[in-house]
């Protein structure tokens, strides 16, 4: 599950409720345009930590998974938008492009999340190399891996890049 050099940081989240406040904090640091990719096992919480960076977003309706949808759009209450996609019945960069994914990322006006993102892992590094995005989430629109980790029934080990973690008080 390890990606490009970042030097990660760790925290342990004892319960679903923790994760989805590990979420909304986030959101809250988040530059606009950037693509929070969320990696990990069925069952490890993506849907419930995207549900809490809708939060940190300003989002109330429900959030779930857009499994059979691909793509849930919610418009934010200050303006602009919040993206959930979910990629797990996506082939490859082909099937995701014949979507039009290209038009959910790195999106000034939005904040993206993206879970089952390795499917289209090329195609994200493209979108974020023609979008000037940065590995540096502090330094604008940015693509960010978080790792996500079962341990048990509620505790979780996320997993972020440090440059960020270090913005957000948990």
């Amino acid at each position: 599950m390890t990606h490009a050099p970042v030097d990660w940081v760790e925290f342990i989240s004892v319960s679903p409720a923790a994760t989805e406040e590990f979420g909304r904090r986030l959101a809250q640091v988040l530059p606009p345009g950037s693509v929070v990719s969320l990696h990990g096992t069925l069952g490890a919480g993506k849907t419930v930590f995207a549900r809490g960076v809708a939060r940190g977003l300003g989002i109330t309706e429900p959030v779930t998974s857009p499994t059979f949808a691909i793509v849930q759009e919610y418009r934010r209450p200050h303006g602009g938008w919040f993206y959930h996609l979910d990629l797990y019945r996506i082939g490859d960069d082909r099937d995701a492009c014949a979507f039009g994914i290209e038009e959910y990322l790195f999106r000034p006006e939005a904040v993206t999340v993206i879970e089952w993102p390795e499917r289209i892992a090329g195609l994200l590094a493209e979108e974020q190399e023609s979008a000037g995005a940065r590995a540096n989430p502090a330094a604008g629109p940015a693509l960010v891996p978080v790792e996500i980790e079962c341990l048990d029934d509620d505790r979780r080990r996320l997993r972020l890049p440090a440059t960020l973690a270090g913005q957000l008080r948990y």
